[in-house]
């Protein structure tokens, strides 16, 4: 339970259905918790509330180091590389549904059940991930490197209602909570000013921005603190022989040091028709079918994107779509569906034209 609106819910329907429910609420972030950014205090007061509201035991429990050293590094590595992570997935897999599952075990629990927007249904045997009812807020994409064990001590009690739903449950039953805004920022750590966050744990080092042909227009602080696609931040509006559309990030030249940018959305360098990926993960075990027609996200908040596997390895695939996507980021996610099956997917290594 994480003082939020969906876990709070999740909790009271279970005790409803007649589950003996305990509440977990796990502080995992401890450098700089404090109330501007990521109060884990309010937080754990406004789930004891809750806790008290539905008439169940709540306990707290401290991942801090677990995070810190299966999350956060691998956070770190990634961006100091030139690559944009998204702890979020690996904050499930390692944090959810492997801290939070082996100790909910070892207190004798049989499953876990958090606000997730997922199905799961088990098939001959096997345990599937389903998108939620709400494609609005379907987190399917953030779940797809668990693993059967983890599926299968799992319950998405959320799955089947729209957010709207959920609040007005909230608010029936009297949860104190039910008008808190949803959390945003990095899993754990809040929402913050990113950059500045950032440049606590990473060193800055200048160099050039120049486009694709070698221009100069501007200087950055440092590759790590840029992203594929980022129109913000990059201070180069006024460049000279400018066309008057705005600038984009659209490539890293690691070894000199360079961030290569382009004017305008629809510049053809952030346009991919296919891309490669590295670590593969297939929930059922099983690999998809090359050259049948999937669907595919290589970021959250995207519509599903015709596609299909043109190769596949052990730790590596290539994904060709039908349409051209804008800004595939190395370091964030492609994930792959079947209709309303996640598949699994990868880690995105570069987009390709």
């Amino acid at each position: 339970m994480s003082g939020g609106v969906d876990s709070s819910v999740t909790a009271l329907l279970l005790k409803q259905q007649g589950y003996e429910v305990i509440g977990l609420f796990m502080k995992n972030w401890e450098d700089d918790d404090n109330s501007e950014y990521c109060s884990s205090r309010q937080d754990l007061l406004d789930a004891v509330s809750v806790a008290d509201t539905i008439g169940i035991h709540i306990e707290a429990v401290n991942f801090a180091s677990e995070y810190k050293e299966r999350v956060f590094s691998y956070f770190l590595r990634e961006y100091q590389a030139g690559r944009t992570p998204n702890p979020d997935i690996l904050c499930n897999s390692e944090i959810k549904f492997k801290a939070f599952l082996d100790h909910a075990i070892q207190l004798g629990a049989d499953t876990i059940a958090t606000g997730h927007y997922a199905q799961v249904r088990e098939m001959d045997g096997l345990f599937q991930l389903l998108k939620a009812s709400d494609g609005s807020k379907d987190q399917s994409y953030f779940l797809y490197r668990l693993k059967q064990s983890q599926l299968s001590h799992a319950i998405f009690p959320l799955g089947k209602l729209l957010k709207s739903q959920v609040r007005a449950i909230a608010r029936q039953h009297g949860l104190p909570n039910h008008a808190k805004r949803d959390s945003t920022g990095i899993c754990f750590i809040g929402e913050r000013p990113f950059r500045e966050f950032l440049n606590r744990y990473l060193p800055t080092q200048l160099g050039e921005m120049r486009t694709p042909d070698g221009k100069v227009v501007g200087q950055h602080i440092g590759l790590s603190f840029y992203t594929i696609g980022q129109r913000q931040g990059l201070g180069i509006g006024g460049a000279k022989d400018a066309s008057g559309e705005p600038w984009f990030v659209a490539g890293k030249d690691m070894a000199n040091n360079r961030l290569i940018v382009v004017q305008g959305h629809d510049h053809p360098a952030l346009q991919s028709n296919r891309l490669t990926a590295l670590d593969n993960h297939w929930i059922s075990g099983t690999a998809p079918l090359l050259n049948h027609p999937y669907a595919a996200k290589t970021r959250y908040r995207q519509a599903d994107a015709h596609c299909h596997l043109t190769r596949l390895a052990d730790s590596r695939c290539e994904i060709a779509f039908d349409e051209a996507q804008w800004a595939v980021t190395p370091g964030q996610s492609v994930v792959l569906y079947d209709g309303e099956l996640c598949m699994g997917g990868a880690i995105i290594e570069q987009g390709l034209n």
